[in-house]
Formats: C-alpha cells, structure tokens, sequence
C-alpha cells in the first residue's frame, strides 16, 4: 500500500523518525484492511488450506482483548470498493498478478501471502461479536481515517506508508512496532501497549526543515496507488536529485532520498512543481500538472465525518449520494452489511474475484458461482440513472454487461459477463427490501437450485451452507467425491461441539463427549499443518465450494438476509477439511469418528440427508460401477453442453440433469448398501 519503499525507509530511520509510546487510556482510528491483513500473515497461521478461519477469528480477538486491557478504545475503519474515478485499476491489476504468483508458488510448496477468501468476512463477523466500533467507507478509507483521527486527536494504527504524508496531530503507530502481545505495566497497575510513532516534525526536520505540505508532492513523484506516470521518468533522469548520505536499500531508497533532498530547497509546492514541469516536453506539462494536482489532493482532509457515523449512526459521503443510490444500500454499506463487491458492481460494474491457493492448470475456482453472480447482476442493474455515465466508461454499450477481473492460468483477464433479467418487482433495487421475506427467500433457494423442504430440519446458523453446498454438489466441474463432501459436513459440527461444551444446561455424559470429539478435531489439525502434502485437486475443489459460500452470503445479504448469516468464525477450517479428507480416505470412517459424541452423529445425519440427494449418484458406488456411470454421464452432459449457448443455458441444462439423477439416487443407495448414510 501507498509509497513502495517508503516505509521501509523510514523504519531504517527509526531513531531519528519515531518516538516511543506507551500507549494506553486514548482512542485509536485503526485502519482495517492493513490489520487483517498483519493478523493474518503475521501470526503463523496456515495459509495453503484455504483459511484456518477459527484460529485467525482467536487472534483477532486476542488482539482487541489487549486494547481492552490498556483501556484503548478502538475505532476500525475499513476500505469500501474501488474508487469510482478507476485511477488504481493499473495498480488493481498490478496486484492481482503478484497474488497469483504468491498463491501458485503456496499451491506448490513454497512461500507467498494470499489471504483466504473469506478472511474480511470473518473479521467484521468477530468486531460485530466483540462490540468493536467499525465502519465501512464507500471507497477507500486512509482520508477518512486521517481526518477522523485529527478531530479526536488521536493516533492512527496502520501499516500503509500514506500516513507518513498525512499531517497527523498525533502521529501514525505502523502496525510493525505495536507490540499488543507484550502488554506492560507501569507501577503495577497501570497497563501498556509498548509502540512507535512516526514523527512528521522530525522528518521534515531531517530534511532540511521542509515544509509539510510539499509531501503530497513528493508522493506523487516517487509513485504511489494512484499515479506512476511514466514521463516521471524523464523528470527524474534529467533533474540531478541529491542523494545526501549513501543508502544500503538500493534503487528505490536512493530515489525517495534524491527526492526528498531536491524539494527541501523549495518553499510550497507551486513553486516545486513548477521546477518538475520544466523537465519535461512542453507538449507535455499541462496534461501532467493537472494529473499530479488532482493526485495530490488525497492527502488533503476528507469531507466525510466518521465521527457523525460512531456517534449518531449517520454516514454522509458526498460521492455516494450525488450517485443516487437507494438509502437503504449506503446504510447497508457503512454498517459492513453489503460487502465492496457489491459497491464495485453497483458503481463501475466490474468486480474482482480474488486467486485462491488453487489448482493453476484449471479454471478458476469462481466459474462455478458464476450463475449466482449473474443474480445478483440482475439485481442491482436499475439502481440509479445516475450511474449509467460512470459505469458505461468502463464497458462497452451492452445495458446488461459487467465485467469480472478473474484469473486465467497465472494471469488476469477481464471477460464480459450478462446479468440475468429479473421479474419486474426484483429489479427496482430500492424497493427488494420490501419483498415479502418469503419471496426474498424463494429468489434465494431458487438461485441454489434447493427446497425449501431439504433446510427444515438444519439448524438456522447452517441453512445457508447447506444451501450453498447443495448448489456445489449440483455442478460435476467440482469433481466432488464423498469423502470431500463428508469433511465439509463433519467441519461444520466445530460450532455446534462449541455451543454444547459451553453450555451450562448439559450433562456432564454430553459435553464429554463434545469435548472428546472436539479434541479430535483439533489434533487432526494439528496433524495436518505439521508437513501433509497439498493435495492440489482437493484445495481447488474445496475452493470451488469457499467462492459459492461467499457468493451465496453476498446474495443473501443483498436480499436483506433471509436465511441467518453463518458463523463463519467455526464453519469451516482448511487444516481441519483437509486432513479429514486423509484420514477418511486412509481407514477412518465417519461412524466411528462420531460415535463418541451422539449429539453431533444427529447433526451430521440431518446435513448429511440434506445434502446427498444433489450429488452426483456415482459418488455414492463403488470404483469399479462409479467409473461406467461417469461414461454414462459424460455423455450426457456432452450432448446437453453442444446447445447451451450462454452461461445461464448451459446452468439450466445442468440443473435439469442433477435433479433426475437425485431421483434415481434412492433406488442406488438401496441397491448398494456398502454407501450408508455415514460412510
């Protein structure tokens, strides 16, 4: 984030540009994505499995629970979607690129930072259990944070070297420093969070007393997410900068250097620009000043008042209203209850499905949702007149394309995609929350292609993945087995082993073997982070599953939630799935797991019924009957396939195929008694 090199400049600085802080007794404006993001590549966790979701949500709270202890009293502020001017698409897709190369080099042994796919989700789902004050912008958020903290005079948390330019009353603490593991005490009673804090006086002061406002400047020269025009390249080619002292960082250090030295020889930024613009062709000059002027207004105040959002529960953000969009959707996004992919879709109609730690050779794992997608396209097409300018600048004049960033091999391609045209009282978007909860939930299911009557006896924190499960089983691209299937299904008895050991009202004969169970479960994670090989099919069909879940919540948080949110927090846990997936497939079988533990050997039967009349029949039988009846299958889907034309045929063909092959599923189970309900 922000200015690449900078950070780690000033850090090799840190005795001439920070001050130590033992922090406690204050508020403190938190800069959402950057914590997630530390928490969640700086604490050992397990990331090649697709998210150990549980452990991740502990640290979360650990670290908020020292905040607590310091009497520190957290305000999180997270990103939105991408701005609407689009001026860090290059960046966007910069980005996208490198997290491809990351999650291929993880998929294959080796080491990179991919976040999992739900990891944001389950971040807001622990403030919202933590009462941890949180608001989501409508774009991205560091003005925002840098205006909220200098009206509550208090420092900022984060680790984006763009608070290094902002002018901070009370200074930016980088996350690198914030030691919230070793929390001290003064005159033993009296606790701290040991920290560092940037000081802006001291590095102007370093650099010849400059003047601060000629920061914005130096920003937008050096290259940060907004601009990297290339003709800055010439500036710096011709224009001698001095370098001062000799750096041990290379290039890039030199660079912010040269720089820093040749703007402390000019009073304010007109004049410094000025000195930049005569380095470059005449033809030139007009266009870039106008560029580097507009850029370097993001560092100046914002005109949204967040303080009015955790105080009254009013979030005004200029931008968003002039869009025209309905007020319950600018609610739903400050409050983080409509995720920025909506935002994204609704305002430039594009949207960006995030590389997971998949299978390269195979097409992603987001093709499978993309029907649900397409949904909630059609869902959000008539939103607002206003937005048919913005929208229509990023695509071609097709009233229902949007385009999805998504990888191809280990590179990115935008590709068109048509939303599906809804009923006419689905299309209005600022009148879907007064549909009927009936109808909304119809839409819903109807989208998982599921019955109602399959989620009556699931529990209400599991209909959804149940759902969303039944929906992934229906499509053979997955290339699901049983065992897959019943991993899933068994990871999802983590939540409800956690209720009945927590519980008061339980006998003791109960949580015992709760706990038994659980203890299980944990050793099988353990097991598995301790060197088991990726198996790389698995991760892409598990994959498969994590994109229809989070498309499946988007959509049911666009339809007002009419199944309950899952806790997310104890769904699911790569470590455990996979290892579960080894030992199924090895000599374990699901009976003998659950017998020490009745409660949850009910709750799987009752997933289980739930599910398998969506799957496939021939994950059912035996290899050798399993193999004529993929031949069989095959077929089929190849003559259904030759006539689909678009996605949504080729989605209707399917379904109708699934929903013979689930009547015939009875008559096999009773044919082949070696598939039990269990095993």
């Amino acid at each position: 984030m922000g200015i690449r090199g900078l950070m780690s400049f000033v850090e090799d600085h840190s005795n001439e540009f920070f001050t130590d802080l033992k922090l406690r007794d204050t508020k403190i404006v938190i800069d959402g994505y950057a914590l997630f993001h530390r928490l969640s590549f700086n604490s050992n966790l397990e990331l090649r499995y697709g998210g150990d979701y549980d452990s991740f949500a502990d640290i979360v709270q650990n670290f908020f629970e020292s905040l607590f202890a310091c009497n520190i009293c957290p305000y999180v502020v997270l990103d939105g979607g991408c701005d609407i001017s689009d001026k860090k698409l290059t960046t966007l897709k910069d980005r996208a690129r490198e997290k491809i190369q990351m999650a291929h080099s993880l998929s294959v042994g080796g080491s990179g930072y991919v976040c999992p796919l739900l990891i944001r989700e389950v971040f807001i789902q622990v403030l919202i259990k933590l009462q941890v004050c949180f608001v989501q912008c409508f774009s991205e958020a560091d003005r925002d944070i840098m205006t909220l903290a200098n009206h509550w005079n208090c420092p900022v948390l984060s680790s984006d070297s763009d608070f290094c330019i902002f002018d901070l009353k009370t200074g930016f603490c980088p996350l690198n420093s914030f030691q919230w593991r070793n929390i001290n005490t003064i005159k033993g009673t009296q606790n701290y969070i040991p920290a560092k804090c940037f000081s802006l006086d001291a590095f102007c002061h370093h650099f010849s007393n400059m003047n601060k406002a000629l920061l914005p400047l130096f920003a937008v020269l050096c290259g940060n997410d907004h601009i990297n025009l290339p003709i800055m390249e010439t500036f710096l080619s011709k224009a001698r900068l001095p370098l001062g002292a000799t750096s041990s960082k290379g290039r890039r250090h030199h660079r912010i250097l040269g720089l820093l030295n040749w703007l402390s020889h000019f009073a304010n930024p007109t004049e410094a620009l000025d000195n930049v613009l005569k380095y470059l062709p005449k033809k030139d000059r007009e266009h870039v000043k106008e560029l580097l002027c507009c850029s370097m207004e993001e560092y100046q105040q914002s005109r949204v008042k967040l303080q009015d959002f955790f105080q009254c529960g009013t979030y005004v953000c200029p931008d968003a209203l002039n869009l025209g969009l309905p007020e319950w959707v600018l609610v739903a996004l400050a409050k983080g209850q409509l995720s920025p992919f909506i935002s994204d879709a609704l305002v430039l109609r594009r949207t960006i499905l995030h590389t997971q730690v998949e299978n390269m050779q195979q097409p992603n794992a987001h093709r499978i949702s993309q029907p649900i997608r397409q949904i909630i396209y059609g869902l959000l097409l008539n939103a607002s007149p206003h937005l048919d300018k913005t929208s229509r600048n990023a695509l071609p004049p097709q009233p229902l394309a949007f385009s999805e960033m998504e990888r191809i091999n280990k590179n990115i391609k935008t590709s068109i995609i048509d939303a599906v045209e809804l009923a006419k009282d689905h299309s209005d978007l600022s009148k879907l929350t007064e549909l009927s909860l009936r109808r909304r939930q119809m839409l819903l299911l109807e989208t998982l292609k599921v019955k109602q009557t399959i989620l009556e006896p699931i529990p209400a924190s599991l209909k959804l993945p149940v759902a969303v499960s039944c929906y992934w089983l229906q499509h053979t691209e997955t290339k699901t087995k049983l065992h897959h299937l019943q991993s899933l299904l068994l990871a999802m008895l983590v939540g409800p082993l956690t209720a009945i050991i927590n519980s008061p009202g339980k006998e003791e004969l109960q949580e015992d073997g709760a706990k038994m169970l659980y203890a299980e479960f944990q050793r099988v994670k353990v097991q598995t982070r301790l060197g088991t090989r990726l198996d790389l099919d698995t991760a892409h069909i598990f994959c498969q599953w994590q994109s229809c879940l989070q498309m499946g919540m988007y959509l049911n948080q666009l339809l007002s939630t009419p199944l309950p949110e899952p806790d997310l927090t104890r769904l699911y846990s790569g470590s455990l799935v996979h290892g579960l997936c080894q030992q199924l497939l090895a000599s374990t079988s699901v009976e003998s797991l659950l017998s020490m533990c009745p409660e949850a050997k009910q709750l799987y039967e009752h997933l289980f019924n739930a599910t398998r009349s969506y799957a496939p029949t021939e994950i059912f039988l035996p290899k050798g009957k399993s193999n004529s009846k993929k031949k069989r299958q095959k077929k089929q889907n190849t003559s259904c396939s030759k006539n689909r034309g678009r996605t949504t045929a080729h989605t209707k063909c399917w379904y109708k195929g699934n929903n013979r092959f689930g009547l015939l599923m009875v008559e096999n189970l009773e044919e082949h008694s070696e598939a039990s309900d269990l095993e």
